[in-house]
């Protein structure tokens, strides 16, 4: 893989994480706002059959919301420090820790939303997250696993 084309990949990697910290941000603030009106419809409908939410419900969802966006915030910085050091010096572990950690959180979440019959989470946010993460990875396997 040239050079070029690796550091391309590596800060799509970076930039990706690093949008991500900023929803996790909105998730934290701003989980009743415009950027999450589908998905709030959606989980309204699926879990409250779209009946509106009563406001000790709304309480509770607006602190899980806070805690998950913060702990969607931590991840990503955590990917973001990794990008930018050891997965930039080619470090196998890096690599292979991102994937762990990306698909880890994408298999578990992904198996609770479709248990629960929260489709839209996969859809919405899940398979964009795994997408926009999982392509840098993807592309640059052969830099970590295939030197030339």
């Amino acid at each position: 893989m040239k050079e070029a084309n690796f550091i391309f990949w590596q800060k799509w990697l970076t930039w990706a994480n690093l949008l991500t910290v900023v929803v996790g941000l909105l998730v934290t603030f701003a989980g009743n706002s415009i950027f999450f009106d589908v998905h709030n419809a959606y989980t309204q409908e699926v879990f409250f059959e779209g009946n509106a939410i009563q406001e000790d419900v709304s309480i509770l969802k607006n602190w899980l919301f806070g805690i998950i966006g913060a702990t969607i915030v931590g991840f990503h910085i955590l990917m973001i420090m990794i990008s930018e050091n050891a997965f930039k010096q080619k470090e196998k572990w890096a690599y292979k820790a991102l994937w762990g950690g990306l698909l880890s959180w994408f298999v578990i979440d992904s198996g609770i939303s479709f248990y629960y019959g929260a489709i839209h989470n996969i859809v919405l946010i899940n398979l964009v997250a795994l997408v926009l993460i999982g392509l840098p990875l993807l592309m640059t396997w052969k830099a970590f696993f295939n030197p030339s």
